[in-house]
């Protein structure tokens, strides 16, 4: 358990499991840079959150921007939307008759990634959901803006796991105020922190250990 002046921010689930090193880099040295794909994702969730609006289509109660957090994880966040589907086996809502059953809308500029990066913050959400209605969620639902198709996402205990030690890693790290080093590959072309972030650069060997190596060499030819 975390207390909430410990929290950490749930998008963060999605920077760290993309990139551990992005992630201090936004969350732990507050460095931040726009590039196409940020500022059309952003414009995506503005439209998608329209923060406490309720929208009812008969058994379907949608809620956009809803506030969320998790004693647990040590998160707390925003859904893009969260679906109350009506249910026999759900929830009671407070000025709403029947029962019903939370589903995480999550939105994403772009389409499904190589990992499963979209898939933990999506299931942070869903653990957040569990602990607030004292519920179990099976499934959730990532919306992808290229395609413009829903991809259903299935909270199994494998990714629940992998969901619980991204968000018991990232504290760790945010413990020790510390950035990791860089590890290259082609994700970083599309990393808005690029030039923040210098892969390239980071690869070259520091100053003395240059002139160490070379005064090695030096000296294995005499």
């Amino acid at each position: 358990m975390y207390a909430e002046e410990d929290y950490l921010m749930l998008s963060g689930i999605q920077h760290f499991a993309f990139c551990n090193r992005q992630w201090a880099l936004i969350h732990i040295e507050q460095q931040w840079a726009e590039n196409y794909r940020t500022t059309a994702g952003e414009l995506m969730h503005k439209k998608a959150h329209e923060e406490g609006s309720f929208e009812k289509r008969g058994d379907l109660l949608i809620v956009r921007g809803m506030r969320i957090a998790s004693h647990v994880l040590g998160v707390s966040g925003q859904c893009d939307v969260v679906e109350f589907h009506r249910s026999e086996e759900g929830i009671d809502l407070f000025g709403y008759a029947g029962k019903w059953n939370p589903v995480p809308i999550e939105y994403k500029h772009g389409t499904p990634k190589e990992n499963n990066a979209d898939e933990r913050q999506l299931c942070a959400q869903a653990v957040c959901l569990e602990e607030m209605f004292q519920t179990s969620i099976v499934e959730g639902f990532l919306y992808y803006g290229e395609n413009r198709r829903r991809s259903r996402v299935e909270f199994t205990e494998e990714l629940r796991s992998q969901t619980s030690e991204t968000a018991r890693k990232m504290h760790e790290m945010f413990r020790r105020g510390h950035t990791p080093s860089v590890k290259t590959s082609k994700r970083c072309k599309a990393c808005s922190l690029e030039h923040l972030c210098l892969p390239k650069l980071q690869k070259n060997v520091d100053v003395g250990t240059y002139i160490k190596q070379n005064i090695h060499r030096v000296e294995s030819l005499f």
